[in-house]
């Protein structure tokens, strides 16, 4: 009941924002949602509330209830055409780019552990789980950013659909490194051997093209009985959220991308439901979800400024401002080499003016945060140092590159 109310609440404060037209200009709105946040956590801290309660964005809690929404209604949305005119330039940025990145940042900063830029050296595969964390692209703070500044269709699609698609990535590198530092805490370093290297990079591919599969099956299983849904009218927007979530819930179970399954069966159900169910139920198709995903990424933004306030943060100088910097740097690399790549056959060249974009909106957001919040500090005892450093990158991205 406590969370229902303060949801409620939540999803009265950001309607408020947007009916205050001098306050939604100066800033985006995701600006505007953090520090609210940090307020609350705040008054919350100094109030004493207990600390459990300071942190109310779990990873069960984003990752299916608040992340699922914004999937949905981004996939559902999502204009088919231009977005497979660029597949192949958003899967070079999604997967070659966020590999690179990974990469980068993880042989960088264990570069600068091993000369004791930190202090103290840092585990190899500690530090590579982190960089797989850091190297998320938020399609939430992408989305909310490149929505109120109205970026063209083009250049929005390639970021967006690199956002969205790199969850997939991002998730197998972090659940390799995981099962890595499990491995090398338990049963020492030299425990892993080259056949689990050879099923991590496998895995990738199970993950990616599993999670798509299972989301265009449940797609067009949608479809399908939207076909006989004309007696129940009044249940037909419902029947194609359930079936959608249905979809992303199908993929977590079975390990696979939950994201890139609700992002395909949007894609997939999307052009057969809307000549099958009737237009008063695509209007509140549409509408409702606007809403729900309109409310969640407030509430998403409202609750990271709410985590920022705790009692448990480490904070190492050197670490933070090196992820920062490595971060920019790699992904401006990345963008420039990659692009260099894909405007050998694309029709539409993606300018210097595009790359700089690009390579300026790769914000860092709640995908990140949740990641890191799943680390397991018997293993990793760094967690809180490195729980401090997203949370720092998070709001360095948001406010300083998202303004």
């Amino acid at each position: 009941f406590q969370n229902s109310s303060n949801t409620h609440s939540l999803s009265l404060l950001f309607q408020g924002f947007h009916v205050t037209p001098k306050l939604s200009s100066l800033c985006p709105e995701s600006v505007v949602l953090m520090i609210l946040g940090v307020v609350i956590g705040l008054i919350m801290y100094f109030v004493g509330i207990p600390e459990e309660r300071l942190q109310p964005l779990t990873p069960n809690l984003f990752f299916l209830y608040m992340l699922p929404p914004i999937v949905m209604d981004a996939g559902y949305h999502m204009p088919n055409r231009l977005f497979f005119d660029n597949l192949v330039s958003i899967l070079l940025y999604a997967v070659i780019g966020t590999i690179w990145n990974a990469m980068a940042i993880g042989l960088s900063l264990y570069a600068c552990s091993k000369l004791g830029v930190f202090g103290e050296e840092m585990p190899f595969l500690d530090i590579m789980l982190f960089s797989s964390t850091v190297s998320a692209v938020d399609p939430v703070a992408v989305l909310a950013v490149f929505e109120e500044i109205h970026v063209n269709e083009v250049l929005y699609i390639l970021v967006f659909g690199e956002s969205l698609l790199n969850d997939g990535v991002t998730v197998v590198l972090y659940h390799m490194f995981e099962g890595y530092a499990e491995m090398a805490y338990h049963y020492g370093i030299d425990s892993i051997q080259t056949i689990d290297y050879v099923a991590g990079f496998a895995s990738f591919f199970v993950v990616a093209i599993g999670g798509t599969a299972m989301g265009v099956f449940w797609g067009f299983l949608a479809a399908f009985v939207s076909r006989f849904t004309h007696h129940v009218k009044i249940i037909e927007p419902i029947f194609v959220f359930v079936m959608a979530y249905l979809s992303y819930l199908s993929a977590e179970m079975f390990h696979l991308s939950g994201i890139l399954s609700l992002t395909f069966c949007g894609i997939t159900m999307k052009n057969y439901v809307e000549e099958n169910i009737t237009q008063k139920s695509h209007t509140t198709l549409k509408y409702a979800m606007k809403m729900l995903a309109n409310s969640s990424e407030a509430i998403i933004f409202v609750f990271l400024g709410v985590c920022t306030v705790n009692d448990q943060h480490h904070w190492n100088t050197a670490f933070v401002l090196l992820t920062i910097i490595f971060c920019l740097v790699y992904r401006t690399i990345g963008v420039v080499m990659l692009t260099s790549l894909t405007n050998r056959y694309r029709l539409h060249k993606v300018n210097r003016v595009e790359q700089f974009i690009m390579s300026y909106g790769g914000l860092r957001g709640a995908v990140a945060f949740a990641l890191i919040l799943i680390i397991n500090r018997q293993i990793i005892h760094a967690r809180e140092m490195m729980v401090t450093t997203i949370i720092a990158v998070v709001y360095f991205t948001v406010f300083l590159q998202g303004d």
